[in-house]
């Protein structure tokens, strides 16, 4: 799989937009935006009121602590915001205001800029043009340059009709000529989307972040009461608190950790995906992939490697062989399907010439009669197609069905290929053999997928027996065979119904539908423009095994964010044994039980804390940003894993590390 060059997370101008960045969010309307944070802010003035109003070192160390702790919560968000910048800027690049060659209704051709194009324009671009919008192309056929758009340095080609006649403002015709109609104004565009959801300037909290945030603020909430009520307390034991540590202790134990990467953790997110070259249009989208509990597939260019390319013919008895030869290449003389030109190309390879005479009437391939083909000028009808759609047909024409013809289907289906049934009028002449493979590693995939409860279901125009067999050697849990783009919206709808979250690729105009309801939809860039607006995920390369991957980014997505509030959380129990006892003990000496860290003083204490409060910010950047390494395995085993790394360590590192604070701070205090 093609993705893009992976480079570090950390540059240097990357650290220097991020280092500028932390300071310019310490302003309190945005800071706002992050309740926890805001929290620690508001107590970072409290100190520096005390610290100037009634000075002591103690007070002016809790406030320079309390600044960085807020600091460093910034830089984490502003790493993560800066390398979907530094990616917006590339993108920036490819954009240009380029000279259009409208085409306008007389058929004359005006040279306007781009900036001024419409929906619904039609321009003419040749080779060394740049496409001065999105579009269809409506007639020829060309090399297309995406590398600016895909980072993928093969031309590919664009032509009119299928599905991959869709083309991208800011790529270059590198061969021939297009003419293109423009599908979107140019503020709507593909790139200037994509560039507003890798900035960032589009992204919304998600569900599952509004959810975690709510507990957050709650667990703030409770805390600040806490805080309250321990002054009194303490005054009743004999104790006076200051409201420095009154405030440390709260900084202590209200969820800094998570709240200061939850943001991070979720730019971080979509930015992985934007790597793989997948734009993702929400951050819902990534986090509906971890999510997925039912994955519909195509089997054509997902499953196999989709180039159906004619094999051989078997004629059935009492039918010579290039009769049927004949009849497939006048069928596939206008057909631009790849199984068409293959059917075409073989033909001519055993030697046949015919071509089809001048007002003869082409009918294309549906999904809805399953056949192609040709009515020829003497009024001839000769179509192609499955073989229970081909039978139908003849049978209407009062035909018969061949006694071979059912055991010469079987027998192709068996060896996984996609017999193609051709007649002539209503007499059956015999079966092209469309020959397809099975991707390498795609049953490996799919054991992955279902050792983490996904199940995989496999559509497919195919007969059953053909739909049958490949099942089997992918491996997939299920199939849909002889599938219309209904029958895909229909299984969807099965899936949801059971509460299930279901993810489907697709790129043609009659995958649209499917792709608006599923819950993740992969939509190709090279697809068409009604396929790309109904999905929420654009894949640049348009390589539909890619979903795979996408569920695979979305879990260690949820998995890194559970992970980290896992490990905040258990900070804070290491953190009850360093505060508390300090700031009672010498009022209750009981409590030095409850010391079982040993620390020098209360005041070294309650700073160790503070301190490491605000180090294991940055310690766990390199993580929000590269995300919980992901194993696929069973969601109990998985749990356990994590609790037992995450857990167990978010017990264990904060004794070690306020320990080793606190032995270098009792050398200064």
């Amino acid at each position: 799989m093609k993705t893009k060059t992976n480079t570090s997370y950390l540059t240097s101008s990357i650290v220097k937009q991020a280092l500028l960045g932390s300071v310019q969010k310490l302003d309190p309307r945005y800071m706002i935006k992050n309740p926890v944070m805001f929290v620690v802010e508001i107590g970072c003035l409290i100190t520096l009121f005390f610290t100037i109003t009634s000075y002591t070192t103690y007070n002016l160390i809790v406030t320079i602590v309390l600044l960085i702790t807020v600091l460093f919560a910034n830089f984490a968000e502003s790493i993560a915001e800066g390398r979907g910048k530094a990616q917006a800027e590339s993108l920036k690049k490819t954009q240009k205001d380029t000279q259009a060659h409208k085409i306008n209704e007389d058929g004359q051709i005006e040279i306007v800029s781009s900036s001024t194009l419409r929906k619904g324009d039609v321009v003419f671009v040749q080779a060394g043009e740049i496409i001065p919008g999105d579009g269809e192309v409506i007639e020829g056929i060309a090399s297309v340059d995406e590398s600016a758009i895909t980072g993928e340095s093969a031309p590919v080609v664009r032509e009119n009709g299928g599905d991959f006649c869709s083309v991208t403002g800011g790529t270059t015709v590198v061969s021939d000529w297009l003419k293109i109609e423009i599908t979107t104004n140019p503020e709507d565009s593909f790139l200037n989307r994509m560039i507003a959801l890798v900035e960032g300037a589009s992204r919304k909290k998600t569900p599952n972040e509004i959810a975690l945030n709510t507990l957050l603020i709650s667990l703030t909430i409770i805390f600040l009461i806490v805080i309250v009520t321990l002054y009194p307390i303490g005054l009743y034991s004999g104790v006076e608190l200051s409201t420095a540590t009154l405030i440390a202790l709260m900084v202590c134990l209200i969820p800094t950790t998570i709240g200061g990467l939850l943001s991070a953790i979720g730019i971080a997110g979509m930015d992985r995906v934007t790597r793989f070259n997948v734009v993702a249009m929400s951050g819902k989208a990534v986090e509906a992939c971890g999510d997925v509990d039912t994955m519909i597939l195509d089997k054509t260019g997902t499953i196999t490697f989709g180039n159906r390319l004619a094999a051989d013919f078997y004629p059935v008895k009492s039918v010579d062989q290039k009769e049927l030869i004949r009849c497939a290449a006048l069928t596939s003389v206008n057909d631009m399907t790849p199984e068409g030109k293959s059917t075409l190309e073989l033909a001519r390879k055993f030697g046949d010439t015919s071509e089809l005479k001048e007002g003869a009437t082409f009918y294309e391939f549906s999904a809805q009669t399953r056949m192609s083909g040709v009515d020829l000028v003497d009024g001839t009808a000769i179509r192609k197609g499955a073989s229970d759609a081909i039978c139908q047909y003849v049978l209407e024409q009062n035909g018969t069905i061949p006694s071979d013809l059912q055991e010469i289907v079987e027998r192709i289906s068996s060896l996984g290929g996609t017999p193609l049934v051709v007649c002539q009028d209503n007499r059956v002449l015999g079966v092209i053999y469309l020959k397809d493979t099975v991707k390498p590693g795609m049953r490996e995939r799919f054991e992955r997928l279902r050792a983490i409860g996904i199940k995989t279901i496999m559509c497919t125009g195919d007969n059953p027996l053909t739909a049958a067999t490949i099942a089997q050697e992918a491996g997939v849990d299920g199939f849909i065979a002889e599938c219309k783009p209904e029958d895909k919206i229909d299984v969807i709808k099965k899936e949801q119904a059971q509460g299930k979250i279901v993810a489907m690729t697709g790129d043609g105009t009659n995958d649209a539908p499917a792709l608006a309801q599923a819950n993740v939809g992969l939509a190709m860039n090279s697809g068409t423009t009604a396929a790309k607006e109904a999905a929420n995920m654009v894949d640049l390369d348009s390589d539909p095994t890619k979903i795979l991957e996408v569920v695979e980014i979305g879990k260690q997505l949820l998995i890194t964010r559970g992970s980290l509030t896992t490990f905040s959380i258990a900070n804070d129990i290491a953190k009850y044994f360093a505060i508390i006892p300090a700031m009672f003990m010498v009022a209750i000496p009981q409590l030095q039980i409850l010391n079982v860290m040993h620390l020098a003083t209360p005041s070294s204490a309650i700073l160790s804390a503070l301190i490491f409060n605000a180090i294991i910010i940055p310690c766990l950047i390199p993580i929000a940003m590269k995300g919980v390494k992901y194993r696929p395995m069973s969601s109990g085993k998985m749990l356990a894993r994590n609790m037992m790394i995450y857990g167990l360590g978010g017990v264990v590192t904060p004794f070690v590390g306020i320990k080793l604070i606190d032995m270098a701070l009792s050398f200064f205090l």
